[in-house]
């Protein structure tokens, strides 16, 4: 038995239980609630599946430049201008021309707000951290700013632009009396399983890993890093781009100020909970959807909603812990 993993297991739950005691509730009511909050019934579950398909999609944006061996932190801001360009394309040009329009037009911008920092490293040697993190700024300051001006809706208050007429928003492909399943998820769901087949069975998948696992002997071999390394992070951003352009036409039906409330940075952990597989962001997708979702739950009982977060945070230390061991002491 691995008593120093059983340790730090039962050291979480204890922290966990501290910190749900703190604040004068049972840590076993605090469980039940979320859960009853995110999957206690299909209004619930139906929050869930919305808080889900952006984390999905972002996390695979993540996914993809971690493969890659990059750490995009850009995704928030790759979600940002995606969510916005697709928004003012389809206001332009209305129908589903429109529709489709917009959505390449946010993977584009998504490209290209990532390319900077891709290039950046691959010619420069720039850190992509520094790199996103900047744009990350420029990207939330530059939409909040074009949204109080430019494309802001006539004639309201608010930093909000128009609404996408409702005929032109994704349909639900399933729904209830109080729920329903849009068709964004079902696409991030085949986006999982498309980006699986690349990794594993194309050239440009395998050229991927390998600049990842070690760039001096993939460029030995005659793969040129710079040139997967720019194309890797931009491909990256095209993913948040479309994160953000399928949260628009799913969900929200227009871009207003403090759009996100910070999908790309939790994309982050749900890629790194992901490990190695692509089909594994789509339950660590799901199981940060269930606290997002159950987190608004359990405010109710005076649980501040970051408690979420302290959770998601010690499962990411375990399952870290995890992978070091199987890494150390291989099958």
């Amino acid at each position: 038995m691995n008593w120093k993993l059983l340790a730090l297991v039962i050291g979480a739950v204890a922290l966990l239980a501290a910190a749900i005691l703190a604040t004068d509730v049972a840590p076993l009511e605090a469980l039940q609630t979320l859960l009853r909050g995110s999957l206690g019934s299909p209004r619930a579950i139906g929050g869930t599946l919305k808080e889900t398909t952006p984390l999905l999609i972002a996390g695979l944006a993540v996914f993809l430049a971690l493969r890659a061996g990059l750490f995009n932190i850009g995704v928030e801001g790759q979600l940002l201008v995606g969510a916005m360009t697709c928004t003012v394309v389809v206001l332009r040009l209305p129908g589903v021309i429109g529709v489709i329009l917009g959505v390449a037009a946010g993977m584009v911008a998504g490209a290209a707000w990532a390319f900077p920092a891709g290039w950046i490293k691959a010619y420069r040697g720039g850190h992509e951290v520094i790199t996103t993190i900047m744009l990350n700024s420029v990207a939330a300051l530059l939409t909040t700013a074009l949204v109080a001006g430019p494309l802001k809706a006539p004639g309201q208050e608010s930093t909000t632009t128009a609404s996408i007429p409702d005929a032109l928003l994704l349909p639900a492909v399933a729904s209830g009396e109080d729920w329903s399943l849009s068709l964004a998820l079902v696409i991030g769901v085949v986006l999982t399983g498309a980006m699986a087949w690349w990794l594993r069975s194309s050239v440009g998948g395998y050229e991927l890993q390998a600049v990842g696992a070690n760039p001096t002997a993939a460029e030995t071999a005659g793969v040129s890093s710079r040139r997967v390394t720019t194309l890797a992070m931009m491909a990256s951003g095209a993913l948040g781009g479309l994160a953000g352009a399928l949260q628009v036409l799913a969900y929200e039906g227009r871009f207003y100020s403090g759009f996100s409330p910070g999908y790309g940075f939790d994309a982050l952990g749900v890629a790194l909970l992901a490990g190695a597989s692509a089909w594994g962001v789509l339950p660590a997708a799901l199981l940060f959807g269930v606290l997002a979702k159950g987190g608004t739950a359990v405010q109710i009982l005076g649980v501040p909603k970051g408690i979420t977060g302290v959770v998601l945070g010690l499962l990411i230390l375990i399952f870290a812990a995890v992978r070091y061991r199987r890494v150390q002491c291989p099958a």
